[in-house]
């Protein structure tokens, strides 16, 4: 299987043109090739395919082989690698994700896609529509206890569920690996769900990590930067155009509200392209 390992600010996956023919079993490659001892290594397997109602379609799946609605940083290498490997000529283009189709806008210089912005969709605050238990609509710093302790979460989704968990300490400080499988498997979020732990630092300006389903911690999560925004605006935090500090770099997210759409703006680079032989029955 031919291959292109990309990375949108430390969210790496591999990526597999399938525009021609598919993969017979999805979820045991995603599995294989994450692996980062044995495998590739990366947070999970994206593939391009084509669609008949986009330019393009991506399927993702995290690492532990589970089906993913949408990646933010995903979904930018995606805008790249359609660009940059000539299946496109055009610099706005659409993609369909399980999430609904998606328009990216790509930002070129010398020839090469350097950044993708995205019209991530309008956020989602219906409970059973995240999906989450909850006693009020929207979900805006509603209690839940996880270790023991009271936490405050508001909870949107951006096509995928995400609690977002604002906190006083740096987040390189907080203790992510103990807290963030308790939250994905929380009775309360009937798919799992990733959990975003804030620090706003000003009105524009706020940090952030993630622990991801079915993924764990990861270096950045768009959809997650996405969500974070408008949860930090629901509760008053910041202004609607934000920079997103994450452990792989910053984006640039702006909640609008004139559409009430998502946009999110950010780096999409490769790493290297290789090949790799599958197990029997992979392919």
């Amino acid at each position: 299987m031919k291959f292109t390992k990309m990375q949108g600010i430390g969210n790496d996956y591999v990526y597999v043109n399938c525009t021609r023919k598919n993969l017979k079993n999805p979820e045991a490659v995603a599995k294989f090739v994450s692996d980062r001892h044995f495998g590739i290594g990366s947070d999970g397997l994206i593939l391009i395919g084509s669609s008949q109602t986009a330019d393009f379609r991506m399927d993702m799946y995290n690492a532990d082989g589970s089906r993913g609605e949408m990646c933010g940083n995903g979904i930018r290498c995606v805008g790249k690698y359609v660009r940059d490997y000539g299946l496109t000529e055009k610099n706005e283009i659409s993609i369909e994700t399980l999430a609904g189709i998606k328009y990216l806008t790509l930002i070129m210089e010398d020839g090469r896609v350097t950044k993708v912005r995205v019209n991530m969709g309008e956020p989602v605050l219906t409970p059973e529509r995240i999906p989450v238990e909850a006693e009020k609509e929207p979900v805006v710093m509603e209690p839940i206890e996880v270790c023991g302790k009271e936490w405050k979460m508001t909870c949107v989704s951006m096509g995928n569920p995400h609690a977002v968990i604002f906190i006083d300490t740096p987040v390189k400080e907080f203790d992510l690996e103990k807290t963030g499988p308790f939250f994905e498997h929380h009775r309360r979020f009937p798919q799992r769900t990733n959990t975003e732990f804030i620090r706003v630092l000003s009105d524009d300006r706020m940090e952030m990590r993630v622990w991801e389903r079915g993924a764990c911690e990861t270096y950045a999560c768009g959809t997650g930067a996405c969500a974070a925004v408008v949860a930090a605006n629901l509760n008053g935090y910041c202004s609607r155009k934000v920079t997103v500090e994450l452990l792989g770099g910053d984006l640039e997210i702006e909640w609008n509200e004139a559409d009430n759409c998502v946009y999110m703006t950010g780096s999409a680079e490769v790493v290297f392209e290789g090949e790799i032989f599958l197990p029997e029955g992979m392919e």
